[in-house]
């Protein structure tokens, strides 16, 4: 098994943090993995990606080519990575941002990321780990427990309980 996954974003929407929280799931899971980032200069606001490729082999190249799951944070980021996901890939937006996104054949999955984050925690940057929560129960990549571990290990302690809650909120979203 292999998957390549792309997290696509603004500045400042915690995408990268995503990915490195997806990528210490996989290794703790036992698999191998390889995070790569790309940012706009400015600190946010402009685009931003993270890539993650998951395998239980050794990765041979470290970027990905077609993702098998594309996670759009923004109706941008939408638009300018729908051609790299893959015919059949899973496509997750946040609603709360993305308002359409160009027709594929992909399972597409919408999570009001966003919105949640702020009825939940009171601030919208926990939208990033909403859409983990999510990502973690339609695609099953990654282990409950594995997630867990990873937000806890990856965010500051006194902000556990709320990425904690985002997560599960975006598991129960996509019930």
């Amino acid at each position: 098994m292999k998957v390549e996954i792309r997290i696509s974003g603004l500045g400042g929407q915690g995408v990268v943090l995503a990915g490195q929280i997806l990528g210490r799931a996989a290794a703790y899971d036992g698999k191998h993995v390889v995070q790569t980032q790309s940012y706009g200069a400015e600190a946010r606001g402009s685009a931003a990606k993270s890539e993650v490729i998951i395998s239980d082999d050794k990765i041979g190249f470290p970027m990905v080519r077609k993702c098998d799951v594309l996670i759009a944070l923004s109706q941008e980021a939408a638009e300018k990575n729908i051609d790299a996901l893959k015919e059949e890939g899973t496509l997750l937006v946040d609603s709360s941002n993305v308002k359409n996104v160009k027709e594929r054949k992909t399972t597409a999955c919408t999570v009001q990321a966003t919105q949640i984050a702020e009825a939940c925690c009171g601030e919208k940057l926990y939208a990033n780990i909403v859409m983990l929560g999510a990502l973690t129960k339609i695609t099953q990549i990654v282990s409950v427990s594995a997630m867990e571990k990873a937000i806890q290990d990856s965010v500051a302690r006194k902000d556990i309980d709320k990425n904690m809650l985002a997560y599960q909120k975006g598991i129960e979203s996509t019930q």
